[in-house]
């Protein structure tokens, strides 16, 4: 999932769960600026932790598959 794609999911969420990016973000313990950037695609170093919390706080978690390159399945 591409940046920008997870930043406008987090949004309608956010927007759906009848939450302010204020209010997101305290719970989340990122600024409203952080946000902000990443609901519209312009944050690429957030940590995975903090995403997986603002996701979390929205009813949802990350499903992470490592992936090697070199391998066949």
């Amino acid at each position: 999932m591409k940046l920008l794609d997870l930043g406008k999911t987090i949004k309608e969420l956010r927007k759906q769960r009848g939450l302010s990016q204020e209010n997101l973000a305290k719970q989340s313990g990122i600024s409203r600026a952080t946000l902000s950037k990443l609901e519209n695609g312009y944050i690429a170093n957030i940590s995975i932790v903090t995403v997986n919390q603002i996701l979390s706080l929205l009813g949802y978690e990350i499903d992470i598959k490592p992936a090697n390159p070199f391998m066949r399945e």
